[in-house]
């Protein structure tokens, strides 16, 4: 049976934690930031947790192996 690959989009975006949460990053802040709050654009920087039901789908794609 082949290897399976890691998902290179995945290891871009998504990351895991120590305790195995998915981390990405937050959408809404590449265009049209003009009319945007400072504030809410500063709120959108970072990462923030995924949904669970994404966790076993992300899990999958980055292990690779």
């Amino acid at each position: 049976m082949p290897t399976m690959k890691t998902k290179k989009s995945a290891t871009k975006r998504i990351k895991m934690s120590a305790t195995g949460k998915v981390l990405r990053s937050q959408g809404g802040k590449s265009h049209l930031n003009g009319y945007k709050p400072r504030g809410r654009k500063r709120n959108l920087r970072g990462t923030t947790v995924a949904d669970t039901t994404f966790a076993k789908t992300a899990a999958r794609m980055l292990q690779g192996n």
